[in-house]
């Protein structure tokens, strides 16, 4: 009879332990990541953003928050959703060569962007639904792809035409979802202020009013969250990827004209960062050939050259050489300056980034409000790869690898 109680109480004992929630599930709560596109840090004291100031006022707000190199949309995008630098998650710019695949990734090529080829890591929503966390992506980059076999539970593919509150509104009808369907980490993202940074620079009248219409879009999710008890139960992580600087049209570095094109196997051209392929025997005669000819505005590196605090030497996708301007600077080719002009005219001011990263105008923004935050305080400025191991805190999910530090979390969020 003694055995048989033995093995009762071992069963009991048993089943209590498996069953118990981890203590990180104990404390697991609901996350709504919203990315506000080209939001630079200094917007906030410039712009008018009352419903923003609100979330930062009564919750966390960082100094600043770093964005990793190059400060471009879908590299630090992929960068907050994994915590890795682009290096090591493989979106090292928003036109990227692999030569595994002899292909070419461009955001405006959807049939790659939607391809989990390209997407290395593990993005919190592929995280969290690995764990049996319900997620819903609304418009996040790399949210579009089977990422290691695995998507969100609900996600849209992107259009830009969808208004910022349409957008609001679909994310507060997932939440209105029965608990068993109800996402528990969200995303959701406006482009809307990185649009007009880039058409009329970062100090105009359109950017002012894009601001405006986000933070009108902002002020319905709080209403929205009001209205359902919950403002104060989820936790919000508003941020942005990267600032914004003003570029003159007359600033401008026609590269194409300093080197030998014909050189090379493939020239991955965008304003901010040429990544140069050269051809069997040419890096040497292209890259003296530019370290001649290059005004003082612009530096060639060959790829082991690269500053280290880049963190953006370690990936195959990453070009022998690379041509990177000063802030405020653009590398075009002859003739799409030609076109631009013509468009535009000389005298504009413009808009770009994809600048050093050390750079007062890239750096980005970050918001965190809600149970998880301790109100009304304020943290020094971070690298954006510190996100990750803090999403996962919030929810109470175990991170993958990545390049975050994990100590850094227990300096911004308050445990319950």
């Amino acid at each position: 009879m003694r055995s048989f109680f033995l093995v009762l109480f071992c069963l009991i004992f048993s089943l209590e332990l498996h069953s118990a929630p981890s203590k990180s599930q104990q404390q697991a709560q609901s996350l709504l990541l919203i990315s506000i596109d080209g939001f630079a840090q200094h917007y906030m004291q410039r712009y008018k953003a009352p419903t923003l100031n609100r979330l930062a006022q009564g919750g966390v707000a960082a100094v600043s928050m770093q964005p990793a190199f190059p400060t471009k949309t879908f590299p630090n995008h992929y960068s907050i959703a994994t915590g890795l630098y682009p290096a090591n998650h493989g979106i090292v710019e928003n036109n990227i060569y692999d030569a595994d695949f002899d292909a070419v990734f461009r955001m405006s090529k959807p049939e790659e962007v939607t391809n989990g080829r390209w997407w290395l890591g593990e993005p919190v929503w592929v995280t969290a639904e690995k764990q049996g966390v319900k997620t819903g992506t609304y418009f996040f980059p790399g949210s579009e792809a089977a990422i290691k076999g695995v998507r969100p539970g609900l996600w849209q593919a992107y259009d830009g035409s969808v208004s910022n509150v349409d957008r609001v509104k679909s994310v507060l009808a997932w939440l209105d979802l029965p608990v068993e369907k109800r996402p528990q980490l969200l995303t959701l993202y406006f482009s809307a202020v990185d649009d007009a940074g880039h058409a009329y620079g970062p100090d105009s009248v359109q950017v002012a009013e894009a601001i405006a219409q986000v933070d009108q879009a902002l002020s319905v999710l709080v209403a929205g969250l009001e209205q359902r008890g919950l403002l104060n139960s989820i936790n919000l992580l508003l941020v942005s990827d990267h600032g914004m600087v003003k570029v003159p049209q007359q600033q401008v570095i026609t590269l194409d004209q300093l080197f030998d094109e014909k050189k090379a196997a493939l020239v991955l051209w965008t304003p901010e960062i040429v990544s140069i392929f050269p051809k069997a025997g040419e890096l040497e005669p292209i890259y003296q050939q530019l370290k001649t000819s290059l005004p003082s505005q612009a530096t060639v590196y060959k790829k082991s050259e690269l500053p280290e605090r880049w963190h953006y030497q370690n990936s195959k996708r990453i070009a022998p050489l690379l041509v990177v301007p000063e802030p405020g600077w653009r590398l075009m080719q002859k003739h799409k300056q030609q076109e631009w002009l013509k468009k535009t005219g000389l005298n504009a001011v413009t808009g770009s980034h994809g600048y050093d990263n050390n750079t007062p105008a890239m750096q980005a923004i970050f918001v965190g409000h809600g149970p998880a935050f301790a109100p009304g305080s304020q943290i020094p400025a971070f690298a954006n790869v510190e996100l990750y191991n803090l999403m996962c805190r919030i929810l109470g999910i175990e991170p993958a690898p990545n390049d975050g530090n994990p100590d850094w979390v227990n300096s911004v969020y308050q445990a319950n």
